[in-house]
């Protein structure tokens, strides 16, 4: 599997994605200047990673969103290259209409970086193949702008469309509800309807060692890898 991480000013997991990555994959990862007009072209999987793209100036992910080599992700994507958007990688994939709904502010207004638990809905796609149907996993949450929002009826189609991928979730005995930014139906994670592009908030590439914490994680880049390799 040849993978890319596009680096834009102000994103600070992408080296963190990149390690994962050579972890599980044992293969190099190309790092690609926001600035870029393209992609390699063997490049088999896209990753947008988590940060604060230009600062997130004006609102996240928007001015990234138009940066030079997003107009060859997003004509990728659409021919069906698997793009991951993590966190801030994201608001980019919303911004640039990727994918339904914009993420707002946290509920409670503010950062919020700690583990939360997952569930896990979708099985069956090359991200999460390596999971069970209802797994529940724990990843850690690192943003400020990660409360899900779309219309009612876009989510409906989200979930006839099994387009939900991972949902906030309270372990038995948990207050609260489990749901840390106040996302609509506790989303935490969406596919596009082809299920070849995947936004989510958590950060699974800081838990694949077990020095994270968690190794959770793992599961997606070890069914990313078996699935394009």
């Amino acid at each position: 599997m040849d993978a890319c991480v596009v680096v834009f000013p102000g994103s600070n997991c992408d080296r963190d994605v990149k390690v994962a990555l050579e972890a599980v994959a044992g293969r190099p990862v190309r790092m690609v200047w926001h600035g870029e007009t393209s992609v390699p072209a063997a490049c088999d999987l896209i990753v947008l990673p988590g940060g604060f793209a230009y600062g997130d100036y004006l609102r996240c992910g928007a001015m990234a969103a138009h940066s030079p080599v997003m107009r060859d992700v997003v004509a990728r994507a659409k021919r069906g290259t698997p793009v991951l958007g993590i966190c801030n990688g994201f608001q980019v994939l919303t911004e640039t209409e990727l994918l339904p709904g914009v993420l707002m502010r946290n509920a409670s207004l503010k950062f919020v970086c700690r583990d939360v638990h997952l569930r896990v809905e979708r099985p069956d796609t090359l991200f999460t193949s390596q999971y069970r149907k209802g797994e529940v996993i724990r990843i850690p949450i690192a943003h400020g702008d990660g409360n899900y929002f779309a219309d009612e009826a876009t989510l409906d189609r989200l979930e006839d469309r099994g387009q939900v991928a991972l949902r906030y979730c309270p372990l038995p005995g948990e207050a609260g509800g489990g749901n840390p930014n106040g996302s609509a139906r506790a989303i935490a994670g969406i596919f596009n309807e082809t299920k070849n592009v995947l936004g989510l908030m958590p950060h699974p590439e800081n838990a694949v060692d077990p020095l994270q914490g968690s190794t959770d994680g793992r599961a997606l880049f070890d069914g990313l890898v078996q699935a394009l390799a």
